[in-house]
């Protein structure tokens, strides 16, 4: 089976996103194509730059918009393994980015048709054609393997913190017997 273009750079971007989960972070990620050249990247960052600002797409804008030596992005297209919130929506929006590819759909936070459509909003100056389920189960998968490996992780840490607070309350309980207060 041929790969598409759109699944090319979807790779690209499900590459990113690993560099994410590998840090611990949600795993998202997005590049910029001009010209069939990646000009921008990005993944998720958010906890280790402790920034609301370090989304995969808006750090892929910032590196393609240094790369072209403008703020516009027309010609360009994004892929981004999910759908983009509202912040990364308006961004793209205001990049006058042409098309985004999306690996999945968020149906918490997105905003490329999933809660609300900003990509695509009419009152604005400009629309962004959306090509969706690019490699979608790929990037949903390594969505759900983060979440059960969080939630685990996330566990295992409660029952150590509760085990450390009996042992805690153990030793005082110890030492209240043996009179050593």
């Amino acid at each position: 089976m041929t790969m598409t273009t759109d699944e090319k750079y979807m790779k690209e971007a499900i590459r990113q996103a690993r560099k994410a989960y590998a840090l611990g972070e949600v795993p998202i990620g997005c590049v910029i194509v001009y010209e069939d050249r990646i000009i921008g990247r990005g993944y998720n960052r958010r906890n280790t730059d402790k920034s609301t600002l370090a989304h995969a797409e808006i750090t892929a804008i910032k590196k393609a918009s240094r790369a072209i030596g403008d703020w516009r992005l027309e010609g360009c297209t994004l892929y981004v393994t999910l759908e983009p919130c509202q912040m990364c929506s308006g961004a793209i929006v205001q990049a006058r980015i042409p098309r985004v590819v999306m690996g999945c759909r968020n149906p918490k936070a997105g905003c490329g048709g999933s809660v609300l459509n900003i990509l695509q909003e009419p009152a604005f100056n400009h629309q962004v054609e959306i090509t969706e389920d690019v490699l979608g189960t790929q990037c949903s998968n390594l969505l759900t393997e983060f979440f059960k490996e969080l939630r685990i992780r996330n566990k295992k840490e409660r029952e150590e913190r509760r085990e450390q607070e009996n042992c805690g309350s153990c030793d005082e309980k110890q030492m209240e017997k043996t009179g050593s207060r």
